[in-house]
């Protein structure tokens, strides 16, 4: 019980009923559930045996089974486990019951691909990728392929082909991961005489990390605690960020009517974060209407206001950046102290960049460098092969990516050809067409037509954007990765996006392939040398979950980036849930930044601040004063709110500049307005104007003008 707070040891000695405790950001919730469990053993005499604690990482699990063991040895007994490590504890115990060996195998997603292409052989692997998805989907709702799918999906096909892979499984005999909550839920509520096994040996259920539970799991744990159990469950319904990957904030939001007589106990006490920096997210997320509500404090201190960069463009984000961190180099401040955080993998690009250029060492968490991720690297291999057709490592990776039924023995006699035809290889694809299958030959014909027309001289007038885009796209690779983007959230889209807003600043010649492939290569192989724990932190807002840094820099705060979507409520509240994250990782200082305009497909697009920083309190942020100027006529002032409210048909009626108005900008020129909507009491647009660019505005701010 030393070094407890009040409301911690509260926590930690509660018994009788269900305890829901709602654990802020940085509140020591951790120390709080590995002492309960201490308390329980040691002062209520349970025994440990009977204590099953679940979480959601083998990290966690194994960090709560050692901290716990630390107060007290008997801890060791104490089955702590994830979700899906529970579940496969229980059905090896009972497999016969299911039909199942004890002995079974765990699939995870390339052998379910495998067993989908086994029952599909004519459909390729990239097309079955969505429908393997789709099926982990289901199980992530706890839906078998005999109850509704409509949520999941709306093709008629897939309740027939979930059957199909379902019934193919079971026949062999193996699970997936789906299966490893689904199934045994299944065991527990079929079984009355196992479900009655363990409510009678787990007395004392403790959940973390509550809000990131899914519908699957919260059945499971629902057959799980019996009547006698007592069930404690820690989460922060503010962290709940990841409902892409299936969690279901209703787990936790609506624990008290699921099991009633519940108890909430609010960790509110910070230990992190200055003060500033906590009354700044407890302001934002406070706009979400589907909360439990707390207050985040501390002893620490005010601290320093959060600043506010609003900035020209995304080169001027990244140099404002690397600026920065020179001052921190400068005065002896280390750098792994400062974060850059970003809303999509994509954005990583230009920070890698101009670090290189500026020989600042970092660090990318949770994913690979630029230039080193799949889709980068099979797109810069197909550029690589148009620019020199005697490129074999290049065409060795592209001939038959994605699949295109040019097989291994097919590319053999490619290669066998290269002496004749002098080592190009187009030559000797050619040469290969009469000695091939028919099936082979048709494939190999669609590839050199494909290749042959995207080897045609680019348009001129255009950057070299405009064909790398065209490439990705006639070539698959857009529509390939696009598949592998899956519900986990890969960003594999927005990093292929990134690549043409790379090529857009080279002219659309051979020499303006060669200068960018040349570029890419420096790019990459510097970047090879400058991995160090002592650089600055580059990471998606999404994996800071558990982290913090004394300076966080979130960037790319503009609507359309962050928050991405303006369609959906509860996106909406999703993305502040994560800005709250975001925020709360800073321990001494919390810098923003935002951009007027961003590169999108190779085209220089206007955007407008996002709306969090409009609903961050005046009293609690400094605008730059060096980068105020940014700000563009018709964009909101920092502090107006532009939240927005619900549509109905009769405000959509009422813009003053409905879809498809012809408009004239003096900045901008002739265009037309391509999107409008509410935000608050301010009509927002979209405009595509003639010149190819396309901008945000607020009509009444703007001076857009009618076309009649």
């Amino acid at each position: 019980m030393q070094g407890l707070n009040e409301v911690q040891r509260q926590a930690v000695t509660h018994t009788g009923n269900p305890l829901l405790i709602l654990a802020g950001a940085g509140s020591g919730k951790t120390r709080v559930i590995t002492g309960k469990i201490a308390y329980l053993i040691e002062h209520m005499g349970v025994d440990p045996r009977s204590i099953l604690a679940v979480t959601f990482t083998n990290k966690a699990a194994q960090e709560m089974q050692l901290r716990a063991a630390s107060l007290t040895p008997q801890a060791g007994q104490v089955l702590i486990k994830t979700f899906h490590s529970f579940g496969s504890w229980l059905l090896r115990r009972n497999a016969a019951l299911l039909s199942m060996a004890s002995q079974f195998t765990i699939y995870d997603d390339d052998d379910q691909l495998t067993l989908l292409h086994s029952l599909y052989p004519e459909t390729n692997r990239s097309q079955l990728r969505g429908l393997s998805n789709q099926i982990s989907r289901a199980k992530d709702f706890g839906l078998g392929p005999h109850d509704p799918l409509e949520q999941i999906s709306h093709d008629p096909e897939f309740p027939q082909a979930y059957q199909a892979y379902e019934k193919r499984l079971r026949e062999i005999g193996n699970a997936d991961f789906g299966d490893l909550i689904l199934r045994t839920t299944e065991l527990l509520t079929q079984h009355p005489e196992v479900q009655e096994r363990m409510h009678h040996r787990f007395r004392v259920i403790l959940v973390d990390e509550y809000q990131d539970s899914n519908s699957a799991q919260f059945k499971l744990l629902s057959a799980l605690a019996g009547p006698e159990a007592y069930i404690c469950v820690v989460g922060d319904d503010d962290q709940s960020i990841y409902r892409f990957r299936g969690a279901e904030v209703r787990n936790i939001l609506e624990f008290s009517q699921q099991f009633p007589g519940t108890d909430v106990i609010r960790l509110e006490q910070n230990y992190r974060s200055t003060g500033h920096i906590l009354e700044l997210a407890g302001a934002v997320v406070a706009n979400n209407q589907g909360r439990l509500g707390k207050v985040l404090w501390t002893a620490k201190g005010k601290g320093e206001l959060p600043r506010i960069f609003l900035l020209d463009d995304a080169e001027s984000e990244a140099q404002l950046a690397t600026k920065l961190l020179q001052t921190e180099i400068e005065t002896g401040t280390p750098l792994s102290d400062t974060a850059i955080l970003y809303r999509t993998n994509a954005q990583s690009r230009l920070f890698e960049t101009a670090f290189l250029q500026a020989g600042i060492p970092y660090r990318i968490v949770g994913t690979l460098r630029f230039y080193e991720r799949e889709e980068i690297k099979d797109s810069i291999a197909f550029l690589k092969f148009l620019a020199n057709p005697k490129d074999e490592v290049a065409f060795r990776r592209i001939i038959n990516k994605p699949a295109r039924g040019i097989g291994a023995s097919s590319l053999a006699k490619i290669l066998e050809r290269l002496g004749p035809a002098r080592g190009n290889l187009l030559l000797a694809t050619e040469y290969t067409v009469p000695e091939v299958s028919p099936r082979s030959k048709k494939s190999i014909a669609s590839f050199l037509a494909m290749v042959t027309t995207l080897s045609q001289p680019p348009e001129k007038g255009e950057t070299l954007a405009a064909w790398v885009e065209t490439v990705i796209r006639e070539s698959g690779l857009a529509e390939y990765h696009a598949q592998q983007d899956t519900v986990a959230g890969t960003q594999k889209v927005q990093n292929l996006e990134e690549l043409v807003n790379a090529a857009s600043l080279y002219s659309n010649t051979p020499e303006g392939l060669t200068e960018f492939l040349e570029a890419v290569e420096l790019d990459a192989a510097r970047s090879r040398d400058t991995e160090s724990e002592n650089g600055v932190t580059l990471i998606t807002m999404h994996n800071t979950k558990g982290l913090e840094f004394p300076k966080v820099i979130i960037t790319g705060m503009e609507e359309g980036l962050f928050p991405r979507s303006d369609e959906d409520e509860q996106e909406i509240e999703e993305e502040r849930r994560l800005f709250y994250v975001a925020v709360t990782r800073a321990q001494e200082q919390v810098l923003f930044t935002s951009c007027r305009s961003r590169r999108i497909h190779g085209r220089i697009v206007d955007t407008m601040p996002s709306r969090f920083l409009s609903e961050i309190p005046e009293h609690l942020r400094e605008i730059d004063d060096q980068t105020r100027f940014a700000v563009p006529r018709g964009y909101p002032a920092a502090h107006t709110t532009v939240r927005r409210g619900p549509s109905s048909p009769q405000t959509r009626n009422s813009f003053t500049f409905p879809k498809g108005t012809r408009v004239y900008h003096d900045d901008y020129g002739s265009g037309e307005v391509v999107k409008a909507w509410e935000n608050g009491d301010n009509e927002v647009v979209i405009v595509q104007f003639e010149t190819g660019r396309s901008g945000q505005f607020i009509p009444k701010y703007s001076g857009l003008e009618k076309i009649q």
